[in-house]
């Protein structure tokens, strides 16, 4: 395998091991840099330029994008995949894993433990969204923040509130978020690679400080995870378009609670907390994945007029209940099941025995006509009556 990992920093540690364990195993790397690209559009087909000249061939690109060139990275990335050169992490995926805000966004969809968030930009809005979250203490995050950097722990709502309209005066947006008591200066770091965890470790802040990143002097430690933490941070990092990934998790008093997918996690700290070869894991993944390039199915399967890609929710009331997807009518109705979501359950390519169930979620492709005439009338959402101060009761 030819392989190029996308780095400013070719001597930083993770890079390095990336590098390093890569050539152990036989297999060609480079650590280009991302800026010195140059995005081709002017063939026939979609190219790139690398300091001023043709891009040679490579089979796989695994980015590691700095935050501060998000938007010039993704490009690169993208064009990479317009390329058909495989990629563990889509350039959607890095920038929505990037905007906090957008993360919380897609994660909630999805029945993904987290503390409670809110996102509001007038004055009168910031002391509802406070106690929304759960009143103070509660923790107030800069979207753009990196390594612990623009996350403030508010000891009391009138403080919260002052530091909120404090930062949207300089043009920041922020997240209003729950403080987990339980998980004070605690939390897990999950490194995910493909369908599941290869290390974990629990991170713990030094003295009264309540970040426990390792860059503000959290000491780490190995740590096995149950079954509901694998699962809520290999969810996690999928759901967000991302094969490698550092998940980030506190310990909340029901479960874990995902905090932040990291789409280019840094190996030191977990591979000198666990002692795992966790550069090699990544690297193994990629070769056994670099035959089957990552693609949009929505993009691709549209071509066809009047086909598509649409995902079919099973309600309580629907006849489909109890059926197996040969007795369903889907097959006659020109409806292809590709993958039955049941709770945490993904099951690929379901067979036609398979019995239908309530809240299951089919991604199919068939004809869009069909589909859209099995979609319910959409239900008007329910106005929630909160007894807030300085809030209306009703929704507007």
């Amino acid at each position: 395998m030819k392989l190029a990992v996308l780095s400013r920093s070719p001597r930083s540690y993770s890079t390095s091991r990336l590098k390093s364990a890569a050539i152990e195993r036989g297999h060609v790397c480079r650590v280009l840099n991302t800026l010195r690209f140059a995005v081709d559009l002017s063939g026939d087909e979609p190219d790139l330029q690398f300091r001023g000249k043709p891009l040679s061939d490579y089979e796989a690109v695994l980015p590691r994008i700095g935050a501060s060139i998000t938007y010039f990275g993704t490009a690169v990335v993208r064009q990479f995949e317009q390329m058909d050169v495989y990629t563990p992490n889509t350039a959607s995926g890095i920038a929505n894993s990037r905007d906090k805000l957008r993360a919380q966004q897609i994660l909630s969809r999805h029945d993904i433990g987290m503390p409670a968030t809110a996102f509001v930009r007038d004055k009168a809005d910031v002391l509802p969204a406070i106690e929304r979250v759960g009143g103070a203490p509660v923790v107030i995050k800069l979207l753009e923040g990196t390594q612990g950097i623009g996350v403030i722990l508010a000891p009391d709502n009138h403080v919260a509130a002052a530091i909120i309209e404090t930062l949207q005066s300089t043009k920041q947006n922020v997240l209003i978020q729950q403080f987990i008591v339980e998980s004070k200066g605690k939390d897990i770091r999950a490194l995910v690679v493909g369908d599941r965890v290869v290390a974990a470790m629990r991170r713990t802040a030094q003295g009264d400080e309540f970040r426990s990143n390792v860059h503000r002097g959290g000491s780490v430690e190995a740590v096995s995870l149950s079954p509901d933490y694998e699962r809520a941070a290999v969810r996690a990092a999928q759901i967000m378009g991302l094969r490698v990934a550092g998940v980030d998790m506190l310990e909340g008093a029901d479960g874990p609670l995902v905090m932040e997918v990291n789409s280019s996690p840094g190996l030191e700290g977990i591979e000198a907390a666990t002692g795992l070869d966790v550069a090699g894991a990544i690297i193994d993944y990629i070769a056994d994945q670099v035959a089957f390039p990552e693609l949009d199915i929505r993009q691709r399967l549209t071509i066809s007029t009047g086909y598509g890609v649409n995902e079919l929710l099973v309600r309580h009331d629907a006849e489909l209940v109890g059926k197996t997807i040969v007795e369903s009518g889907l097959r006659d109705r020109d409806i292809t099941v590709l993958t039955l979501h049941r709770g945490a359950t993904v099951i690929p390519n379901p067979r036609g025995s398979r019995v239908l169930e309530a809240n299951d979620r089919l991604v199919c492709f068939g004809k869009l006509e069909e589909m859209r005439s099995m979609i319910p009338a959409r239900r008007k959402r329910r106005s929630k009556v909160r007894s807030l101060p300085n809030s209306a009761s009703t929704r507007t």
